[in-house]
């Protein structure tokens, strides 16, 4: 009985393993610390304005030419009283790496955290629906099961709601994320966090920091820069893009190349805490 247990539970393990490594996808050249630190990846990208958004205010997808597979979805959301510029740089780098990345306004700029998570999820439902639409740009393109989130400010704090509402998202990268609670205890996607150390709007001692902390059963990254206000990361940032790609294909791929600059502390300058755990 204990060997039929045995092979048994051995059958799963393999089965897991195999159910594993076929869901992991290989896009583009092998990663090195200047490509990612670079303003632009191996792709080329092109974009167009949603003309008809679903489910929230407006949108921008930007999208690889030339990837030659489909690629994941990430959907990134602006802050309180802010618009898809605070965050569209990352639209065009991510894009580059071989994502489909659609930044949006929400239906106004006051909107909280709940109401930025759900039209977060709109636009990135959307994404995958244009994906198999012929008359898209991105017809084709799109692997709906590989999805992520983005999102600055309120648009962090909704983009761990969204992490938690969805567990089926592959991986989340809130930065100077705020929110009225602290407890995301339940998120199992794999969650990187930027913070900035001087932010007054949304201090990392009481919003960053005790995210990250509530967090046990994913992996999770906590990067933090020094003296950065709460708009530390709307501009491109070297080490920040650098984390943000690497996160996004190591999780959204399943792509082990890009497991050590994902996980490994980056040492850069101009970065005053680093905390990880479970990433590998």
């Amino acid at each position: 009985m204990k060997i039929q247990q045995f092979l048994k539970a051995a059958v799963l393990v393999g089965a897991g393993l195999i159910t594993a490594s076929a869901s992991a996808v290989q896009i583009g050249p092998n990663p090195t610390k200047s490509s990612l630190e670079a303003n632009r990846g191996p792709f080329n990208v092109s974009q167009f304005n949603v003309s008809r958004p679903s489910g929230y205010g407006a949108g921008t997808v930007y999208y690889p030419t030339n990837a030659g597979a489909k690629v994941g979805a990430i959907a990134i959301v602006p802050g309180f009283l802010s618009y898809q510029s605070s965050i569209n740089w990352w639209g065009p780098r991510l894009a580059s790496h071989g994502f489909v990345v659609i930044t949006i306004d929400t239906y106004t700029t006051g909107d909280q955290p709940d109401s930025r998570s759900r039209q977060q999820l709109a636009a990135l439902d959307q994404v995958v629906a244009l994906g198999n639409t012929s008359s898209s740009p991105i017809y084709g393109k799109v692997d709906g099961t590989r999805t992520g989130v983005m999102g600055w400010s309120m648009g962090g704090g909704g983009s761990l709601i969204s992490a938690k509402n969805r567990p089926s998202i592959k991986a989340a990268a809130p930065q100077a994320p705020w929110n009225t609670s602290t407890n995301f205890s339940s998120v199992t996607v794999p969650t990187l966090i930027f913070g900035c150390q001087s932010d007054i709007v949304a201090p990392v001692i009481s919003h960053a920091i005790p995210f990250y902390n509530s967090m046990t059963r994913n992996p999770k990254q906590y990067l933090e820069k020094t003296l950065g206000d709460h708009f530390c990361f709307n501009n491109a940032n070297d080490t920040v893009g650098l984390k943000g790609v690497a996160w996004m294909k190591r999780f959204v791929d399943g792509d082990t190349r890009y497991t050590s600059f994902a996980c490994s502390n980056p040492n850069a300058l101009g970065f005053s805490d680093f905390r990880t755990a479970r990433c590998s």
